[in-house]
This record gives structure tokens, C-alpha cells and sequence, in this order.
């Protein structure tokens, strides 16, 4: 997470006496990090849809002694009623356009906020591009003797249409496009592709892993597996994992991402 909070906040160039918009700010990933680049005399805006993280952020903010330089919204990245036109001068994002519907007015709004010059610095998953593929399952471990079974887990976790899921249905230039159509100048997008790169798994336990999920709307790989595998197929199904675990195989990982700079001209 320190890697990509560092990919937003030096693409967002922040300098002393900023005003900076953390939009999803979570538990202030981006948000704190920036406090300390704005300087004494700057801000940092904390919006979320969630009054209990932003109370969270707030907890923290008086704790260190850093309340008066900050500023709470409750507000969704589509609507950010609640901050005045051309009032900031840094728009961030780390993860957010994938949980929202209406990304093009997110960026209408990131654009209407900022001031002439001011600056948009994001970073997204492309999700569309690590969609299962034929033969790829489970942290890209071989899961080919049990291939029929990886199907059906594969299908459990698309049924929903990509146009329809807000974490599939939209790529690198899509970010580009919406950006311009805003009426964003000066666009700079720094993309990163890794197909079946070795990385060690989060977990060598089957009964750990099998609780984690794809991404945070997904279902758990264990949900997944009770929809659609019966008791048999899914015994067959996880004692072939647990073998290739045990066997020390490494986990792969399929992955893309984005850093989209603009300017407001």
C-alpha cells in the first residue's frame, strides 16, 4: 500500500499550502500522507460514503493533533455536493472508480472541484484484465487435473455481465477518455501489466486461503465453491489444492494497474 500511496502523491506534484481532496478515502491511506505534504498551512478533505470510517479518520486526525487542517465529507465520488466549485487544488483516488457506477460523473466532479491548474492523480486496478482465463484459477496455482471443477468456479464468479460489474467494465482507456471528456489537459498514464509472475502466497493454508476473495465485492473462494460445485466435486476440488500446496508450488499473480495524471487547464 506505501508503493501505491507514493504513485498518487508524487503524480499529484502537492506542494505546501494545497487544498487536497482524498475522494474514498478509507482510513486515510492517502489522506494522512498527505497532511504532511500540504504543510501548516495547506488542507486535506477526507470524503468517503462511510461515516464510520470517516469517524475513524477523525478519531485519528485529533489524536495526533491534526484536526484543524482537515475537513470530513460524507459524499460518494459521482456527487461530491458539499464541495464548492474550483475550491481545491488536488483530487486523489486509490481504488475508488471501481466501486462506483457512474464513473464519468465521477470525473465531471473531480473536474468541476478543482481549480484551474489544479491536479487529478488516481491509481485503479484494471480488473478486466486479470478476468480467469481458461486454465488460470486460485493464485495461479495448477489447478489442471481438476480443470472441469475450475470451470465451475470460473463461472460462479462470472455471472454477473462485465458490462453490469463496476470492478470489470472499464480499462486503462476508458480512465483516458473519461478524462478528456471531462475537459482534463495534459493527461499522463503510467500502465502495468504482470501475467504469472511467481509471488509468495499470503498463505500456505488451505482452510486461510479458501476465506479470501478475488476482491472485496467477490464472493470467498469457500462461498464460491458451495455454489457451484457439489459435496463430492468440491472434496475432489480442494484435496487436489491442498496437495499442490503442500508440494511448495508458488503462487502466480495476474495483475494490471493504472496512475492517471490530469490537469484542470
Amino acid at each position: 500500500m506505501a508503493v501505491y500511496r507514493a504513485g498518487v502523491l508524487d503524480r499529484a506534484a502537492v506542494t505546501d499550502g494545497d487544498v487536497l481532496l482524498d475522494v474514498g478515502t478509507g482510513d486515510g491511506l492517502i489522506g494522512f500522507a498527505a497532511l504532511e505534504r500540504v504543510g501548516p498551512g495547506g488542507q486535506v478533505i477526507f470524503s468517503d460514503i462511510s461515516a464510520e470510517l470517516l469517524a475513524e479518520c477523525r478519531r485519528r486526525a485529533d489524536a495526533d493533533g491534526l484536526l484543524e487542517r482537515c475537513r470530513f465529507v460524507q459524499v460518494g465520488a459521482d456527487d461530491l455536493r458539499g464541495v464548492a466549485d474550483r475550491s481545491v487544488d488536488v483530487v486523489t483516488t486509490r481504488s475508488v472508480l471501481i466501486y462506483v457506477q457512474r464513473k464519468q460523473a465521477a470525473f465531471a466532479e473531480f473536474f468541476r472541484i478543482l481549480r484551474p491548474g489544479g491536479r487529478l492523480s488516481i491509481f485503479e486496478p484494471i480488473n478486466r484484465f486479470t478476468v480467469m482465463e481458461e486454465g488460470d484459477c486460485l493464485f495461479g496455482l495448477d489447478v489442471a487435473a481438476v480443470a472441469d471443477l475450475a470451470a465451475k468456479l470460473r463461472r460462479a464468479y462470472l455471472s454477473v455481465g462485465t458490462e453490469q460489474d463496476s470492478m470489470l467494465n472499464f480499462d486503462e482507456r476508458d480512465l483516458l477518455r473519461w478524462a478528456q471528456a471531462a475537459g482534463f489537459t495534459a493527461l499522463e498514464l503510467d500502465y502495468r501489466a504482470e501475467i504469472e509472475v511467481a509471488e509468495p502466497l499470503p498463505s500456505t493454508d488451505w482452510d486461510v486461503l479458501k476465506k479470501t476473495a478475488p476482491n472485496p465485492l467477490a464472493p470467498t473462494f469457500e462461498e464460491a465453491l458451495a455454489q457451484a460445485l457439489t459435496s463430492q466435486e468440491r472434496d475432489r476440488f480442494e484435496e487436489h489444492v491442498r496437495a499442490v500446496l503442500a508440494s511448495g508450488m508458488p503462487g502466480r499473480k495476474t495483475l494490471a494497474t493504472a496512475y492517471l495524471r490530469a490537469i484542470r487547464p
